[in-house]
């Protein structure tokens, strides 16, 4: 698949679009865009609404959590789950749409570049997707003894390799690998103390921060089949772990076929499809990015996928066995993030 292609899905009708519909479709757009997940959830994107209708997606590497991302993967699969939330508002909005990727070889934070090429009909399955971005969250809670239906789990490797990347799901025998994998990479992570500064930045924010993750949002220590991060690093945890002890659970391994920064932002497409379609479906999402955060973790991700590709996340799928409603979802205020050029 091209990485620099059109996202349209019927024909563009030929009305030319005015320029001032277009920068606000692009505004709802980037405003959308806050939903999509991030490592730490630190929103570590900049999007520019420029002359010429053209919006334009940056790396904001002031947002990089380095002690665990030095060569910026995790940034970079954030920024393409925003690219794909951006996409996926303006085609709902019934836009037809030509993204550029990596469109300025001297300036690496250039992400993307989306122009509107004209008018089309909405798909209704986008329309599905765009729903469930208001109410995805990352659920760290148990999920229950019920297990993902299997039409369900080929839907989602359909819209991952439409995004040009790959979905492994994690098999009974390499339960314990993973397991062990993520565990690992907890506990060398947290002997470092540039990780627990950074864990403590982002798990404890100032108050009126819109980012991070709070301790309402974590949940107390408890059984499972793989480690759950610790979140509430100094705090005390909102939510309960649950009945549930992830015996339904499937387990996804998101990967690609390198680690290139077009790899990586694809793969961030890719996760964002995976989860908004996850949770059209019924289902509770938890991205798990520690088993790939480090060299020796991420080559048991390897040997799990045969040697065959580059994994990028790990992505929790099920059933929760508390419904309760989660805390809400903090993001960025739009002002911060969006710049309108003249």
């Amino acid at each position: 698949m091209s990485p620099n292609r059109s996202d349209a899905t019927t024909p563009a009708d030929g009305t030319a679009v005015p320029a001032d519909e277009v920068r606000a479709a692009f505004g709802a757009a980037a405003g959308y865009a806050l939903l999509a997940p991030s490592v730490f959830n630190t929103q570590p994107w900049r999007w520019r609404v420029g002359p010429g209708a053209v919006l334009t997606l940056r790396a904001d590497r002031s947002r990089q959590v380095h002690s665990v991302d030095e060569a910026r993967r995790l940034l970079l699969v954030s920024c393409g789950a925003a690219l794909h939330h951006a996409r996926l508002a303006l085609a709902v909005a019934g836009y037809r749409t030509e993204v550029v990727r990596f469109p300025e070889a001297a300036d690496p934070d250039v992400l993307a570049r989306i122009t509107v090429t004209g008018r089309q009909e909405p798909d209704p399955e986008q329309s599905r997707l765009h729903a469930a971005g208001e109410r995805r969250r990352t659920d760290r809670r148990a999920f229950d003894d019920r297990r993902v239906a299997e039409p369900t789990l080929r839907r989602l490797r359909q819209v991952v390799e439409a995004e040009g990347a790959y979905l492994h799901l994690v098999r009974e025998d390499q339960m314990p690998m993973l397991a062990v994998a993520t565990a690992n990479a907890a506990a060398v992570e947290l002997e470092d103390p540039a990780y627990r500064a950074e864990l403590r930045r982002w798990t404890n924010r100032p108050a009126g921060s819109r980012d991070g993750v709070p301790a309402a949002s974590a949940v107390r220590p408890g059984p499972r089949r793989v480690p759950i991060r610790e979140h509430a690093f100094g705090g005390t945890p909102g939510l309960e772990t649950g009945d549930g002890m992830d015996r339904g659970a499937a387990y996804a391994i998101l990967f690609g076929n390198g680690d290139a920064p077009a790899d990586l932002l694809a793969g961030g497409e890719a996760l964002s499809a995976l989860l908004l379609t996850a949770v059209a479906e019924g289902l509770a999402t938890a991205p798990l990015s520690d088993p790939i955060e480090l060299e020796w973790p991420r080559w048991l991700m390897r040997n799990l996928l045969a040697a065959i590709g580059e994994p990028y996340v790990v992505v929790r799928l099920g059933f929760v066995a508390d419904p309760s409603p989660l805390p809400p979802v903090l993001r960025r205020d739009p002002t911060d993030v969006i710049e309108y050029a003249d």
